[in-house]
């Protein structure tokens, strides 16, 4: 089939290859690799204070020290907590230098949800904020048996001027103490451990349609894979880079940055809350990043603020985008301000470390797409209804991929991996659940997920596509589209959209921009797209990741 041939190849940039070299060593020995190359380089910043590679080379090894003092070492894991703090990036590579693999949980999980993930992956230590110690975990630690190490820090702990630290309250069967002051304890001394490619590296939660959450475990060459292969595609520059980025570390893509920008000794402006625009224009003006990463909805953000307008992106070479739909209004709004071309749409998911398709980085980009296929890897978009029949060129269907950063598989749970990694020709595959098709050219777009495509009247509706097209009206501040079960037609859906107005159109009656919408839904879209409800509300509700929450949404 045409997938075969990789037409995806002759939009590559001329300096990439289709296949690249990629290093047989762990992500911990990548990692020490660039922290003893650049050990005076600035490895971050964050509220005003600084941190060099030297010096996170050193806390990382007293935090291993502490780790092998409580019996812990390969195949042991270790749950982080905890908002983008250098805490976050002492633990990272403390744990790997340990053998130790990493999992992390989002803040805003709720006390069940802790629960249920540190018991599924295993977590002997946690490391936690002390708000969410004392909101969240200590009314269910008796639930987590598992854990016996807790070590508790604060969003002010790394400046200098605090040298008092909150070590939270006794917990039967475990020992709770502060983390800074464990790091003070133990000399940075840390194991002499062998790790290969194959071991697990991370093990990240990623949610689905149905179940609980599943722990996507990757490993130790899944990662450095896929750090090869984005940094031969962009061709970072090693300790000269400046990034700041929005992106949670506990999400697979804010890992992956944050894993990238220690790698290549690049400077990161840690960002606690990403919803403080304000801070992170600072940071930007302070710092002149030369790359910025954040999802659709923080940039949205940061164009509405008149100072990020003003700020001088001379120095930014790239502005990156994944993790949920950028419309395409926008893109071309956001280059207005940072400059032509910067833009670079990516798609990928946690299973695949994450990274699976970008836009050329110094070429042609198209505006939409979320790029081609990265090296090293195969690609092919097959039959929704069978998942295996390659489908034509320009055609919608299942986006799957085979490469060396697809995960080894998901922890404890043999059938959800099995349903995931399915093997065609010989080769193990990945199947996203992402809908999407390849044009000419071998860019891809992506239509929408699976679970968020529409049957409406027996034509699919995919949610992303009328989003994108109804943005344009400037009524429209952000947008959801959902399906409601149709009482009439059992195999049909109803087209329902959430509408959050923009300023311009706070104080216009809502039953007039209703009319206004409708009128201009069915100008752009075909009938059956055209929503039948519109509904205003506050706030289009987002994910702790900043993607539009569609299952909160369902529920209402």
């Amino acid at each position: 089939m045409v997938y075969e041939k990789k037409p995806w190849l002759k939009s590559y940039d001329a300096d990439v290859n289709a296949e690249i070299p990629i290093p047989d060593f762990s992500l911990k020995d990548y990692l020490l690799q660039s922290f003893q190359a650049h050990k005076d380089r600035t490895a971050l910043h964050y509220l005003g204070a600084s941190l060099t590679f030297g010096q996170l080379m050193e806390l990382s090894g007293r935090f291993a020290a502490y780790l092998k003092a409580k019996g812990l070492g390969k195949g042991d894991v270790v749950a982080v907590n905890l908002p983008n703090t250098p805490q976050y990036l002492v633990t990272i590579v403390g744990a790997l230098r340990a053998g130790c693999a990493i999992s992390g949980l989002a803040p805003l999980l709720m006390p069940d949800e802790m629960v249920y993930q540190l018991n599924d992956c295993g977590a002997k230590v946690l490391v936690t904020l002390d708000v969410l110690f004392d909101a969240k975990f200590a009314a269910v630690a008796d639930q987590a048996a598992g854990v016996k190490e807790v070590l508790v820090t604060g969003v002010f702990d790394p400046l200098p001027s605090v040298t008092q630290y909150p070590a939270g309250k006794p917990l039967a069967g475990k020992s709770v103490a502060a983390f800074y002051d464990v790091l003070k304890q133990y000399p940075d001394e840390p194991p002499d451990v062998t790790l290969n490619k194959d071991d697990p590296c991370y093990l990240q939660y990623t949610g689905g349609t149905t179940g609980p959450p599943k722990g996507a475990v990757l490993s130790h060459g899944n990662m450095v894979a896929n750090v090869y292969q984005f940094e031969d595609w962009m061709k970072m520059e090693r300790g000269k880079e400046v990034w700041v980025s929005g992106f949670p570390i506990f999400h697979q893509a804010g890992l992956f940055v944050t894993t990238c920008a220690m790698a290549w000794a690049a400077t990161q402006c840690l960002i606690p809350d990403p919803r403080n625009v304000e801070h992170i224009v600072k940071e930007c003006d302070t710092h002149k990043p030369t790359f910025m990463i954040n999802v659709p909805s923080l940039f949205l953000m940061l164009m509405a603020n008149e100072n990020f307008k003003k700020l001088d992106f001379s120095n930014l070479r790239y502005c990156m985008s994944g993790a949920a739909p950028f419309p395409v209004e926008g893109i071309r709004a956001l280059e207005a301000i940072v400059g032509p071309n910067k833009m670079v749409e990516v798609w990928g998911m946690t299973e695949t470390s994450p990274l699976i398709t970008v836009n050329p980085g110094r070429g042609k980009k198209k505006i939409g797409a979320v790029g081609v296929p990265l090296p090293n890897t195969e690609f092919k978009i097959v039959s929704l209804n069978d998942g295996e029949t390659e489908v034509p060129m320009g055609e919608e269907g299942e986006l799957i991929c085979h490469g060396p950063q697809v995960m080894m598989g998901y922890l404890n749970k043999p059938k959800e991996t099995q349903n995931a990694l399915r093997i065609h020709d010989g080769k193990k595959w990945m199947h996203t659940g992402d809908v999407g098709r390849m044009d000419e050219d071998g860019f891809v777009y992506v239509v929408d997920r699976a679970k968020d495509m529409l049957i409406v009247g027996g034509f699919k509706v995919f949610s992303s596509e009328v989003e994108d097209k109804l943005y344009r009206h400037p009524a429209i501040s952000m947008c959801a589209l959902i399906g409601l079960p149709n009482p009439d037609r059992p195999d049909s859906e109803i087209v329902k959209l959430f509408v959050q107005k923009s300023p311009a159109y706070k104080d216009k009656p809502e039953d007039d921009i209703r009319a206004e919408l409708f009128a201009f839904a069915k100008e752009k879209l075909a009938p059956y797209k055209v929503p039948k409800i519109i509904e205003f509300v506050s706030a289009i509700p987002m994910t702790s990741v900043g993607k539009v929450d569609k299952k909160s949404l369902r529920k209402r």
